[in-house]
C-alpha cells in the first residue's frame, strides 16, 4: 500500500466508482468528488499526490473549458500536485493541449487498468520528487541564512554567553563527543542544535531523543530499533534513533536519568560503535556524531554510584557548560526585546517596547526558571497587556521588601506548571494526546507529571 493521496472529480459516478475500487486497493487515501467546485476546499485540508480530473464536466458544449479551468485553479493551488486529465477518445488533441499547460498525464475512457495504474504511479512519484526538491531547496536557504547570521537563535552579548559561543565554533567542526550542562531553560537544545548547524553532518538528520521520557520496556525499541515480530506490538520492523542518525547528529537529552542498566547498554553501544535490533542477531554500524544533555550533576552522581563514570567519560570529551539567566544580567534586556519583537508580530499586538521601570524589574528578578521562563512570560505579558509599553504590572512579580529581588507571585514552578496541565487537560476533555501536544509534552512525559501531580 502506497502512501499517497489521490484525488478523483469526475460527475460520472460510474467513473468514480470504477476508478475509486482500483485504486484504492494501491493507495492509502483516495478520495473522489463528483462537484469540481469542492477543490479548492479539499485541497485546503490536504495535499494530494495526483488528482485525475474530467474534461468535460457540463456536457458536449463545453468543449473542456471547464476542465482547463480547473486545471489552472489547482496549479495556482499547489502546483506540487500533479494532475491527470480523464478524457473521451475523441478529444485526444484537447488532452494533448492540457498537458502544454500544465497536466503531466491523461487517460482515455474506458481505460485499461493497467495503463491506468502505471499513469497514476508516475503522477505520484513526480508529485513527490517535487516536494522533496522543494525541501532541499529550502533547507539549503536556511542553511544559508543561518551561516549569515551565526548562532542567531542563541541571544546574548554577556561575557558567559560569548564564551559559549567561541566553544561551539572550535568543537562543531570536530567529531568529539560534546556534553551539554546547565539547569533547566538555559538553552541546551539550542547549542546541540548549532553544535550540528556548523559541523561536517550539517546536510544530514538532528534527531533528538528524551532520555527522560523513555521507559525501560521501550529503550531498545526506540533507540535500537525492532524486527517484525519482536514482541506483541512489533507488528513491522523499525529502525531504532541510532539508525535513523546515521550520518548525522544524535542528541540524547537528560541522560542523567538513566538507570544503571541502561547506561550500561549505551555504553556497550558507544564503545563498539554497532547496535542490534531488538529481534535480531546482526549487528549494524553506528555512524553518529555525539552530543548529550543533562541538568544534573554528572560528577556529583557519579560519586554517589548512580552514574557510570566509565559512561560519563565517553559522553563529554568537551563539555559545555551553559550559565544560568541570573549570570547573564547584560543578556536580559536583549532578551526581552527579542521576544517582545517575536511575540508582538505572532500575535499582531502593537507593542512598541517597555516602561524604564519594567527593564529595573525584569533585571531584578533571579529568573529560576532561566530564558524559558523569560520566553513564557513574554509571550503571557503581550497577550494580556492592554498598552503599548509593557508594565511592571504585566508580569507575574512582586517585591518581598524593599529592596529586594522581585519573587513570582506563585511560590513555586511546580505550582505554575500543575495549573497550567490542569487546564490544558480540561479544555482538552481529558484527552492526553491532544493535551501533550498543546504543552509541548510527549504523553510518556505528561503521564509522569500527572502522576507526580496527582491530576
Amino acid at each position: 500500500m502506497i502512501d499517497a493521496n489521490i484525488l478523483i472529480v469526475d460527475d460520472d459516478r460510474d467513473v468514480l466508482l470504477a476508478a475509486r475500487m482500483l485504486l484504492k486497493q494501491h493507495y492509502q487515501n483516495v478520495r473522489v468528488e463528483a462537484d469540481p467546485a469542492q477543490i479548492p476546499g479539499l485541497m485546503a485540508t490536504r495535499f494530494y499526490d495526483a488528482i485525475l480530473l474530467d474534461m468535460n464536466f457540463t456536457g458536449p458544449g463545453d468543449e473542456g473549458e471547464e476542465g482547463f479551468y480547473w486545471l489552472e485553479e489547482i496549479r495556482r493551488i499547489n502546483p506540487d500536485s500533479s494532475v491527470i486529465f480523464i478524457t473521451a477518445f475523441g478529444d485526444l488533441e484537447k488532452a494533448v493541449a492540457a498537458i502544454k499547460r500544465g497536466a503531466v498525464d491523461f487517460v482515455v475512457k474506458p481505460w485499461q487498468n493497467e495503463k491506468l495504474l502505471a499513469t497514476v504511479a508516475a503522477a505520484v512519484r513526480l508529485s513527490q520528487s517535487r516536494r522533496q526538491l522543494q525541501q532541499v531547496q529550502d533547507r539549503e536557504s536556511r542553511l544559508a541564512q543561518d551561516l549569515d547570521r551565526p548562532f542567531s537563535e542563541i541571544v546574548g552579548t554577556s561575557p558567559a554567553i560569548r564564551a559559549v559561543f567561541e566553544t561551539i565554533r572550535k568543537v562543531a567542526p570536530t567529531e568529539a563527543n560534546v556534553l551539554i550542562s546547565g539547569e533547566n531553560g538555559t538553552g541546551k537544545e539550542l547549542v546541540a542544535r548549532a553544535l550540528h548547524r556548523y559541523s561536517a553532518r550539517a546536510s544530514e538528520g538532528f534527531i533528538k531523543v528524551d532520555m527522560g521520557a523513555l521507559s525501560e520496556t521501550l529503550f531498545e525499541s526506540e533507540l535500537f530499533g525492532h524486527e517484525k515480530g519482536a514482541f506483541t506490538d512489533a507488528k513491522t520492523s523499525r529502525a531504532g534513533r541510532f539508525e535513523i542518525a546515521g550520518g548525522g547528529t544524535l542528541f540524547l537529552d537528560e541522560i542523567g536519568n538513566l538507570s544503571l542498566p541502561l547506561q550500561s547498554k549505551l555504553l556497550t553501544v558507544f564503545q563498539n560503535r554497532k547496535i542490534t535490533r531488538v529481534g535480531s542477531n546482526r549487528e549494524l554500524d553506528v555512524d553518529i556524531r555525539l552530543i548529550c544533555a543533562t541538568n544534573v550533576d554528572l560528577p556529583g552522581r557519579v560519586a554517589q554510584g548512580r552514574f557510570r563514570q566509565d559512561l560519563l567519560y565517553r559522553i563529554n570529551t568537551v563539555e559545555i557548560i551553559l550559565p544560568p539567566l541570573r549570570e547573564r544580567g547584560e543578556d536580559i534586556a536583549l532578551l526581552a526585546g527579542h521576544y517582545l519583537k517575536q511575540f508582538a508580530q505572532k500575535y499582531q499586538r502593537n507593542i512598541t517596547g517597555f516602561a524604564p521601570a519594567t527593564l529595573e524589574a525584569l533585571a531584578r528578578y533571579p529568573w529560576p526558571g532561566n530564558v524559558r521562563e523569560l520566553q513564557h512570560a513574554m509571550q503571557r505579558a503581550v497577550i494580556l497587556t492592554d498598552g503599548e509599553l509593557l508594565q511592571p504590572g504585566d508580569f507575574p512579580f512582586k517585591a518581598t521588601s524593599a529592596g529586594e529581588d522581585l519573587r513570582p507571585e506563585s511560590l513555586h514552578l511546580e505550582t505554575l506548571e500543575k495549573e497550567a496541565i490542569r487546564k490544558a487537560l480540561k479544555k482538552n476533555g481529558g484527552n492526553i494526546s491532544q493535551t501533550a501536544r498543546e504543552l509541548g509534552l510527549t504523553r510518556a512525559a505528561l503521564y509522569r507529571r500527572m502522576e507526580k501531580f496527582n491530576l
